[in-house]
């Protein structure tokens, strides 16, 4: 099955993420395979809206293990909307990090869509793109869904919220950049990547 326009542009990201010899290996998800993990990600049906929070605070242990690790603490907020019009669900990402030898507080976001890896044995994962080729990540889930694990190889990053070209910059995977572990934890704990007063609410409800 050939990806469509809409599904190529947010995948690409994924497959930039992905190893060269996995490029030809991808197709797009069925909508069965991307309802399946639809409900693996959001722990339940994701009705109109739905979010998944997933955490990492790296140690000073595991730090040691990784001298060349830039990222100290990472947050990825998964996000679904079903939109009035085409009544499909529209998954989009918000990452926050912090350096590990920066100060400052960087972010991301962008919309996601299903791809599937077949080399993995049919593995579902989200394709996250950043607009304006600012790259992306791709998101896949471990086996008790507990976890999530993020694979990049660029991403566009800003500074404390500001969308702007002086603030922008790129989170690039390095010798121990490329895939993080996040563990799923309570929404409130992705907060603070939320701007919108509205969305905020929803989310401290969900």
């Amino acid at each position: 099955m050939k990806l469509s326009l809409l599904t190529a542009l947010a995948v690409a990201a994924l497959i930039s993420a992905a190893h060269a010899e996995e490029a030809d290996d991808i197709r797009e998800a069925s909508k069965a395979e991307a309802e399946t993990f639809n409900t693996r990600m959001y722990a339940g049906t994701p009705g109109n809206k739905a979010y998944a929070c997933f955490v990492r605070r790296y140690d000073a242990e595991h730090l040691a293990r990784h001298p060349k690790q830039k990222v100290a603490s990472m947050k990825l907020l998964i996000s679904a909307e079903l939109d009035r019009e085409d009544k499909e669900l529209h998954n989009s990402f918000r990452l926050g990090f912090r350096y590990r030898h920066r100060s400052g507080d960087f972010d991301s976001s962008g919309s996601c869509n299903h791809a599937v890896f077949t080399k993995d044995g049919n593995e579902v994962r989200l394709g996250c793109g950043v607009d304006c080729e600012g790259g992306g990540i791709g998101v896949a889930l471990s086996k008790d869904d507990k976890s999530t694990i993020v694979r990049l190889e660029r991403v566009r990053v800003w500074q404390n919220n500001k969308p702007d070209d002086e603030a922008e910059q790129s989170l690039v995977g390095g010798a121990d950049d490329r895939i993080f572990r996040l563990d799923r934890t309570d929404n409130s704990e992705c907060a603070s990547l939320v701007t919108d007063r509205k969305e905020l609410a929803a989310l401290r409800h969900k």
